[in-house]
């Protein structure tokens, strides 16, 4: 299934279930929302259980497209798991996984603006594989992690790489900003995906592309960080994990390259669609 979600960023949003034609149909009869307190094994079974065909037609024209699953409470992050994106950054390729934390506020939809503050001066942009838990997972098995995972979503993990990398501290600072994690469109559930550890990945600026990858170059893959991530926390239903990045980001660029007011980013993960972001200046 792909479910996605329409709806001001401050109202009620539309749950939908995308039909075979890839017209949005409106599951409210069935859910009022997708998300943390309603995401579960039992609700995905209930909504593949249902003809697309008796539900409602969303008109989606001039909707905003809000992220596909509500707030989460934790949005947990893997930093260099690509093997090439490692070599690019001229970083050993780590024996585990580094694991960061990105803040609430990063959440947004897929087309909301990036906001850039007129403190930053190397915005940088990273195309990811999102992975959305499903049901509670604390300290399981590889074998037994893809039982707890509800689906996958396109994640650009914006990054301010001065506040990351240049004024100390962790990762996290240089992560947190508001709109740095935009999300969607879809939650894209596992059987519509025949080998997650095979999807094409792109991302460009402007109409140049700057990241071309497949989730193939992964040091940890999907079930290793989930399992992984479960020994040092309880994961919730609703939580989002970023997997990392292949190479292309700007900060790998010679010279960097550094995204500014007006530009355009564009990027996607085959099977799960497409984003779209122009950076707005604070305020503006």
């Amino acid at each position: 299934m792909k479910l996605s979600r329409y709806g001001d960023r401050n109202g009620r949003k539309i749950p939908c279930l995308m039909d075979a034609d890839g017209v949005a149909r409106d599951v409210s009869a069935v859910v009022g929302d997708f998300g943390p307190e309603t995401l579960s094994p039992e609700l995905l079974g209930r909504l593949a259980a249902v003809d697309p065909a008796t539900l409602p037609v969303v008109d989606v024209a001039g909707k905003r497209r809000a992220a596909p699953v509500a707030q989460p409470r934790n949005i947990w992050c893997i930093g260099l798991n690509y093997s090439d994106h490692a070599a690019e950054a001229g970083m050993p390729v780590p024996k585990e996984p580094i694991l960061f934390a990105k803040s609430g506020v990063t959440y947004c939809g897929p087309d909301d603006d990036i906001l850039k503050s007129p403190k930053m001066t190397k915005l940088d942009w990273e195309v990811e594989l999102g992975i959305v838990i499903g049901k509670p997972a604390l300290n399981i098995t590889r074998d037994a992690a893809m039982e707890h995972v509800a689906g996958f979503v396109v994640v650009n993990d914006v990054s301010e790489r001065a506040w990351q990398i240049d004024r100390g501290g962790q990762w996290v600072k240089g992560k947190s900003f508001p709109n740095f994690c935009p999300t969607g469109p879809f939650l894209v559930t596992p059987d519509e995906i025949a080998d997650v550890q095979a999807l094409d990945m792109w991302l460009e600026v402007n109409g140049t592309r700057m990241q071309t990858g497949n989730t193939g170059t992964m040091i940890f893959d999907v079930a290793t960080i989930v399992s992984y991530l479960s020994e040092f926390t309880r994961l919730e239903p609703g939580d989002l994990i970023c997997t990392g990045t292949p190479p292309g980001v700007g900060m790998g660029k010679v010279p960097p390259v550094w995204l500014n007011e007006g530009d355009v980013v564009t990027l996607g993960v085959e099977g799960l669609g497409a984003q779209r972001q122009r950076v707005r200046a604070l305020g503006a």
